[in-house]
């Protein structure tokens, strides 16, 4: 198995980064090796995978704590950080068992590693990535997407028996999972717990396996599920559905689903939170003259009256017209930027009368290009 890169080099960021810049990284390297944008380009989507593990991370303070003290050991869910926490104490060794000892010391190494062969653990949780409209993600939707995870085996209820038959305990460490040796020391008899080889640490053992698991008791099946994407959510954001996950182990608790969103872009809107953002151009009459025009929102179409003497690059807003709030109430606003067109390939009869219209013009009602120029000649 390759050695998994730095999650600080995948996203191309320094570890002392921000939240927002390892979020604006995410976003870019996200988008240009989406499989979506890369169809049949498998190394897209193994980056595109890498990119979504490193971002899972990083973008957690806890997780990203961890990594940076660990690394990727650190991220690990069955990592345990536990070392030396002291000596032995004194020098009783009549009858001590090893197994405990470094099971104390090392989350379970010796016999504290049946115990947790045998313990409920969580399924894995899987990770998907959902597209979605610019509208969708500000007004919410529900979508239909198919996964592959491991369930219970439906043939055989979970136990890994044929049917009609069932597990036996394990002979050799009657069913404990682990066996116990002792021998004689000049410093007294030491006892040692081991994991047993001939169940695998399971304290059991299937006969007559299960033809359709094979005796694991989990089959792999295609589920839909339905996923409800909420109001207001943005890039690179996750919806988490708990128990969707991959099943978990003797009896415990099966993992999640983590459906991380992307949203595709909008032709002429674009999203700053909460706050929607967009350029209307207009012509110098309507400027110059004030006019009615009409705006795009994620509402539709809605008209706006423009003032007279409006300026290029002036921005109107539009109050309630953004993104609502995620898990919570109200939305952002609208910005409106008007640009104005110059027209161009002017006839000869159309440059007369804007050569007649400019010479009717005094130049006091041009304030900016007057007060550009009273500055020019005064630092003269």
């Amino acid at each position: 198995m390759a050695e998994k890169r730095d999650y600080y080099e995948v996203l191309g960021v320094s570890k002392s980064a921000s939240v927002d810049e390892i979020k604006k990284a995410y976003r870019k390297l996200a988008k240009a090796n989406h499989p979506d944008l890369n169809p049949g380009d498998k190394a897209a989507e193994a980056r595109f995978k890498e990119i979504n593990e490193a971002y899972e991370v990083l973008s957690d303070e806890n997780k990203r704590r961890k990594y940076d003290q660990f690394g990727h050991a650190g991220v690990d869910p069955n990592f345990n950080p536990g070392g030396f926490s002291g000596g032995f104490g004194g020098f009783g060794f009549e009858d001590f068992d090893l197994g405990d000892i470094f099971g104390s010391f090392f989350g379970g190494g010796f016999g504290g590693g049946a115990a947790r062969r045998n313990a409920p653990q969580r399924g894995e949780s899987l990770r998907v990535n959902l597209v979605i409209e610019f509208e969708e993600a500000a007004f919410g939707c529900t979508k239909q997407i198919k996964i592959t995870r491991t369930e219970s085996c439906e043939h055989c209820s979970g136990t890994g028996a044929a049917k009609g038959t069932s597990a036996a305990a394990c002979g050799t460490c009657h069913g404990t999972g682990s066996v116990k040796t002792q021998r004689r020391t000049p410093l007294g008899v030491i006892s040692t717990t081991s994991v047993c080889s001939t169940c695998n640490g399971s304290g059991k053992i299937i006969k007559t396996p299960c033809g359709v698991c094979g005796g694991s008791g989990k089959a792999r099946f295609q589920r839909t599920i339905s996923v409800k994407i909420p109001a207001g959510i943005d890039e690179g954001q996750t919806v988490s559905l708990r128990g969707e996950g991959n099943a978990g182990i003797n009896g415990g608790p099966a993992g999640d689903l983590l459906v991380t969103i992307s949203v595709k872009a909008h032709p002429i809107l674009t999203r700053d939170g909460t706050s929607v953002l967009c350029e209307v151009p207009i012509t110098f009459a309507q400027a110059a003259l004030g006019a009615e025009i009409e705006v795009p929102t994620l509402d539709g179409r809605v008209k706006y009256t423009v003032p007279e003497g409006t300026q290029t690059g002036t921005v109107f807003r539009l109050r309630g017209k953004g993104i609502p709030v995620l898990n919570g109430s109200g939305r952002g606003d609208q910005y409106v930027r008007v640009n104005i067109e110059i027209p161009k390939n002017l006839n000869q009869k159309q440059k007369e009368l804007l050569i007649a219209f400019a010479d009717s013009i005094n130049d006091n009602s041009y304030t900016e290009r007057k007060s550009f120029f009273d500055k020019l000649k005064r630092n003269k």
